[in-house]
């Protein structure tokens, strides 16, 4: 008889998921996103002039937390652990991130109001989504980055550095660096 030891391991679904392959949601998928909701909800709940808490069950919350990072409630997320927020960053009310893939925002980042970033990629085929298979893709934000009230970030985006996104815009391609873009989808106005 083989030894246990030396079986492969059977990936769980939330493996598949942090992984970057495709998952179906299934008990660990749920119990992970359970525990990032219920951290988010104690961090939402929290008093804001009580900082030193607040920080700490941010810390608790997000897989990075960059020095002065400042974070106004509410914030929502699928699991916390796959948000990297870079130092001196400021994320305004109603921050969505669906982060089942990872989302690494760079440092000093402007983040408005009603901003959705979101990870989650659902397949085109209609079996497949039948039988409830998703898959995800990272966002990146790179430093000194502004998005203004109400932008979406879709799955797999990358926002060069120095770049201003401006309000309302739905990005689905990647942006370069230093650059203003605007409108559903976003297009590239000017270089700034």
């Amino acid at each position: 008889m083989p030894d246990s030891r030396t079986r492969p391991l059977i990936p769980t679904m939330r493996d598949r998921m942090v992984a970057g392959q495709p998952y179906v949601v299934d008990g660990t998928v749920r119990a992970a996103l359970a525990r990032g909701q219920q951290r988010a909800a104690r961090f939402n709940a929290s008093p804001v002039e009580d900082e030193e808490a607040r920080r700490a069950l941010l810390a608790d919350l997000v897989g990075t937390l960059g020095e002065g990072v400042e974070v106004r409630a509410p914030l929502h997320v699928d699991l916390g652990s796959n948000l990297h927020l870079g130092a001196g960053t400021v994320v305004h009310a109603n921050l969505v991130a669906a982060d089942r893939a990872p989302i690494r925002i760079g440092a000093r980042v402007q983040v408005g109001p009603n901003v959705q970033l979101v990870t989650a990629v659902h397949p085109l085929d209609v079996e497949k989504r039948r039988e409830r298979w998703e898959g995800a893709a990272p966002i990146t934000i790179g430093d000194d980055v502004v998005l203004g009230p109400g932008v979406i970030i879709c799955p797999g985006v990358t926002v060069g550095s120095g770049s201003v996104v401006g309000a309302g815009s739905v990005v689905a391609t990647d942006v370069p660096e230093g650059v203003l873009t605007v409108g559903n989808p976003a297009k590239v106005i000017r270089q700034l």
